[in-house]
């Protein structure tokens, strides 16, 4: 285990939060802000600590998956920690671990709010809550890797680590080429979404901070009530945004390529395509028994189909009030995800496919048992180790959903509540039903409750398997007999 090279990127991940809290300072200027003073304090506290432990590149730079994913999921606990300090520090959000709760939901992407009022923070504040989702959005490791060159395949381990999906991919031979075009692309469709909605007349902190939301999937709105006050074709922006961020990036990347036939044959985006006709299809048609107009039915149907399937979660409605059957097909999409390779969280149509496909190929098997079968993905055979590591990856999904919704429990809150509280910080969502329905809050849960929902949400946006490693007692095992023998060696000479 190379734990020096693991320090060393912590430290730098944490330098380069120090630089970015330095934008919230910047809206603190504008707006004449004194809460700018807490970030500004924070980033210091970032950068120093960032420089401790990263002063020294070390010597052995390269490192495995191992590394990598123990990486990730410090960088992530730390971000988090060190991002929930202005909160905390300026009283805006009194209690550490509400304010932590507020972070980690930011940087997962999740949306999740404790806050009852939203209306009351500062423009620097607000401003730092929607940024949260932009950075974690396409993953700052990613980030890292666009501007820090690595070696011997260690920043591949380090992508696979933090990227969504079943699998990863380079776009282009270099990995750090690779981390460039992928956040190209990722400024570019938010830079046109904020054009876009400037267009459509809506104020400039507005369109910032619901562009950067929208980006990263996250879903912290700066009004009460999310996006409900705006005008429908602001809503329509934001819907057809929230879609396009939940398609696989690679599909954009061909598209600049001018390889658009190929981006046709992407299983995956076809079949997310399909899910939101059908479900926009199912709960329109419920939606005309009550709304208003026809026009009013298709937007609030569309926008949270959009809203929930790319786990972004902002609301222009209390679609708690929906019809048992609208609200089934949102608690569906809330696990579906979409494309793996995106900015959105939940278990990614591929993994579902690959799940739906292994059902059909065990049903095959037992009516020609002879034959041999393979499961197909665009027309090429997939490995077994890509389907085992889909189907253990959806069985540990479970398992920690059983387990979490059992903790949950302890508060005595009713079942839809609970369910809903832990399938979407687990699938990075932000709101559920009932008490963490649309226009109500996380805040009521007590702090061990608070704990389980944060612990989801790390572990959601990580894939899991990234953050369960950090606890695994063979690894620290092996921490500690490197370093039993690196002092046995210094003890000899």
């Amino acid at each position: 285990m190379n734990t020096k090279m693991i320090k060393y990127l912590v430290g730098y991940i944490l330098k380069t939060e120090a630089l970015l809290m330095l934008l919230p300072c910047l809206v603190a200027l504008v707006y004449r802000e004194k809460t700018g003073y807490y970030f500004l304090f924070g980033s210091v506290i970032c950068a120093l600590v960032g420089y401790l432990i990263s002063r020294k590149k070390p010597d052995n730079t390269v490192f495995y998956l191992k590394e990598g994913c123990v990486t990730t999921a410090l960088s992530w606990i730390a971000l988090s920690f060190f991002g929930c300090l202005p909160f905390y520090l300026s009283g805006e959000i009194p209690k550490f671990i509400d304010a932590l709760f507020e972070t980690i939901s930011g940087f997962t992407t999740t949306g999740a709010s404790i806050l009852s009022d939203i209306e009351v923070l500062s423009h620097c504040t607000l401003f730092w809550r929607s940024f949260t989702h932009w950075i974690g959005g396409m993953g700052v490791l990613v980030f890292i890797l666009a501007i820090m060159p690595m070696t011997n395949g260690s920043s591949m381990n380090l992508m696979k680590a933090e990227s969504p999906g079943p699998s990863v991919g380079k776009l282009v031979p270099k990995v750090r080429q690779t981390a460039r075009i992928l956040y190209i692309i990722y400024f570019a469709l938010t830079v046109l979404q904020f054009i876009l909605l400037i267009i459509g007349k809506m104020p400039v902190f507005d369109a910032l901070t619901t562009s950067i939301g929208t980006a990263g999937t996250g879903g912290f709105g700066i009004k009460n009530d999310s996006l409900a006050s705006y005008s429908t074709y602001i809503q329509w922006v934001v819907t057809i945004f929230m879609l396009l961020f939940g398609i696989n990036f690679n599909a954009y990347y061909l598209i600049l390529i001018k390889n658009i036939k190929s981006v046709f044959s992407l299983e995956e985006v076809r079949y997310y395509f399909y899910i939101v006709i059908g479900a926009v299809g199912i709960i329109f048609v419920h939606l005309l028994q009550t709304a208003t107009s026809i026009s009013k039915a298709l937007t609030d149907a569309s926008f949270q189909v959009a809203s929930i399937i790319s786990t972004t979660g902002f609301s222009t409605t209390d679609f708690d009030q929906w019809s048992g059957t609208c609200k089934t097909v949102l608690v569906l999409l809330t696990f579906t995800g979409a494309c793996a390779g995106s900015t959105a969280g939940g278990m990614k149509i591929s993994r579902i496919t690959i799940l739906i496909k292994s059902i059909f190929k065990e049903l095959r098997a037992y009516i020609h048992p002879k034959s041999i079968h393979h499961i197909t993905i665009e027309g090429k055979k997939i490995d077994d180790d890509v389907s085992r590591s889909a189907n253990a990856y959806l069985a540990t999904f479970f398992v920690i959903f059983a387990a979490s919704l059992f903790l949950v429990s302890f508060e005595d809150h009713d079942f839809v509540t609970n369910f809903t509280a832990v399938a979407t910080t687990m699938n990075n969502v932000g709101p559920g039903l009932e008490l963490v329905g649309p226009t109500c809050n996380f805040g009521f849960f007590n702090p061990f409750t608070k704990l389980v929902l944060m612990f989801d949400m790390l572990a959601g946006r990580l894939e899991l398997f990234p953050l369960l490693l950090v606890f695994h007692p063979t690894l620290w095992k092996d921490v500690l007999d490197n370093r039993k023998k690196r002092r046995k060696k210094q003890n000899i000479l």
